[in-house]
């Protein structure tokens, strides 16, 4: 199975408001490269490691465990639970 992150990582950005230069940057990244290495992100090109999973967890409000959940319907738990 393919990893979760590249699709939980789009749906979370987009659902924070973040086009992936604003995330990119928001995160660190130099803001000529900030959107390309995102978009590699989110088409599974590269995975990030997991701090940055985390600084992208905490930077769109999403528990780390959301990105790396397999099921669709735990992932919507997790989130849940994480907005309590």
């Amino acid at each position: 199975m393919e990893t979760p992150i590249p699709v939980r990582l789009k749906a979370a950005r987009k659902a924070a408001g973040y086009t992936q230069q604003q995330l990119g940057m928001a995160l660190g990244m130099d803001p000529n490269t900030a959107s390309a290495r995102m978009n590699q992100y989110e088409r599974g090109k590269h995975t990030p490691d997991y701090q940055t999973m985390q600084r992208i967890g905490k930077v769109l409000g999403v528990p780390t465990a959301y990105f790396y959940c397999e099921d669709e319907i735990l992932a919507l738990e997790i989130m849940d639970y994480y907005d309590l």
